[in-house]
């Protein structure tokens, strides 16, 4: 996913990604006028539009002819008519199953404290996530998502999760104000990448 907020060389970071294996990019950006989504997409071209899910500013995808949308709650209807690619967000495992019959794959967390958002604290318990790994909620169709690391994606390939959603472990290797060597968060999605399979 990507960083909350735009920053300079995030069109050269994306693309990196992309060349390294990046197979999903979510584009979220709570809050930012859509003017900003648009100049990121231009500057990524045309051959990353159907590896990127957007997360509101849903004509994006049309206009763009992007992967997909994602609506971030379990229960918000898609637009009117959409018939693409849809993922959604589920913060509790009561909502999973509906959640799942509704979308092409469901984020569920948090799992584990953000490391993008200091405020934003798990959503469930690991006997939470126990449970529904044991009653088969958890399967390729589920995203773990909220403080993925190394170690904690292992954990979620062993509980069964189809993939991860990684954030703040990957942003947090690049300080936007004051470096321009990219190469260590590189690096690292190639741990990470490697961490999934």
């Amino acid at each position: 996913m990507t960083k909350p907020t735009f920053f300079v060389e995030e069109d050269k970071i994306l693309s990196a990604l992309f060349d390294e294996g990046l197979d999903n990019l979510h584009l979220c950006k709570p809050g930012a006028a859509p003017v900003y989504s648009e100049r990121l997409l231009t500057l990524l071209g045309e051959d990353c539009y159907d590896k990127i899910t957007v997360h509101g500013n849903f004509y994006l995808k049309e206009e763009y002819r992007l992967k997909g949308i994602h609506i971030d709650d379990a229960l918000t209807q898609p637009p009117q008519g959409y018939k693409g690619h849809l993922s959604r967000t589920c913060r509790s495992t009561e909502g999973l199953k509906e959640a799942k019959r509704k979308a092409d794959y469901v984020f569920l967390g948090n799992l584990h404290d953000s490391l993008t958002d200091g405020d934003a604290k798990a959503d469930l318990t690991p006997r939470q996530i126990e449970e529904a790994a044991r009653s088969g909620l958890i399967d390729k169709k589920v995203y773990a998502m909220g403080g993925m690391t190394l170690e904690t994606i292992r954990a979620a390939r062993d509980l069964g999760f189809g993939g991860v959603v990684v954030c703040g472990d990957l942003w947090n290797r690049f300080d936007i104000h004051n470096q321009l060597d990219y190469k260590e968060l590189i690096s690292h999605f190639e741990r990470l990448r490697k961490a999934t399979n």
